[in-house]
């Protein structure tokens, strides 16, 4: 029998632990209602989703982050702040199964789109430690360019940050599970022996049946400050 902690459980994050909106769209509200996204950065970014957008729409989002250019790095302990007074519900059936991977030793990793300094944010109030892959920004003098530093985490990306992160931790991806919402989770789930279509798009849904992959619903939300309350709260890891 594999050891447990040979396995890894690999969550994505928005749409199967953290119900819509999403983090990012969280963090932009934030940013707007302070004022701190720019007339030029807002117009930047709308330029570059319409030259990009006919050629792959999801793409032309997901990659373009130039409403962040020329923010200082540090606004995140601001917005790490404010999350503390008001503070995301998770999908309480998720967290369940979070605390579930924990108590049988396994390895838990949070594989996401979303920004990689959110992320890490966000990690603080899960009920277990948590590696995390996420999106990664550029960053110069201490702000961020706009620009990627690397992949956006979604697709073929996840795989390939899951195979990684498997061979560098000694994870066998043959004893593992995955959970994800959307067809962009496919690559990440097609990898593991336990995939877990969560809450699936109607797309995803279809190829877990065909695949015969596990669905389920993950109903109720459960407020972060009350896992605080619980002592059960390890920063999460950055890779």
């Amino acid at each position: 029998m594999t050891a447990p902690a040979r396995t890894g459980a690999f969550f994505d994050l928005d749409g199967t632990l953290l119900p819509p909106p999403s983090l990012e769209w969280r963090f932009i509200a934030w940013l707007l209602a302070r004022d701190e996204i720019s007339s030029a950065n807002a117009a930047g970014w709308f330029a570059r989703c319409v030259r990009k957008i006919l050629l792959d729409p999801k793409a032309a989002l997901d990659g373009n982050k130039l409403y962040l250019a020329g923010l200082p790095v540090s606004i995140v302990k601001d917005w790490a702040r404010s999350v503390e007074t008001n503070p995301p519900e998770f999908s309480s059936s998720g967290i369940a199964r979070l605390a579930w991977h924990a108590a049988q030793g396994h390895r838990t990793f949070l594989v996401s789109g979303t920004l990689a300094p959110l992320a890490t944010v966000i990690a603080h109030y899960l009920p277990c430690p948590v590696d995390i892959c996420a999106t990664e920004l550029d960053v110069l003098d201490g702000h961020w360019t706009g620009w990627l530093a690397g992949e956006h985490m979604s697709g073929f990306s996840k795989a390939r940050a899951v195979a990684a992160q498997a061979s560098l931790h000694g994870v066998a991806l043959s004893e593992s599970f995955a959970y994800g919402d959307s067809v962009s989770d496919i690559p990440m789930l097609s990898l593991v022996r336990q995939p877990v279509a969560v809450n699936p798009s109607p797309r995803l849904a279809r190829i877990a049946r065909r695949r015969g992959w596990q669905t389920c619903r993950w109903t109720g939300t459960q407020f972060a400050d009350k896992l605080v309350a619980t002592k059960l709260l390890p920063s999460g890891r950055a890779l």
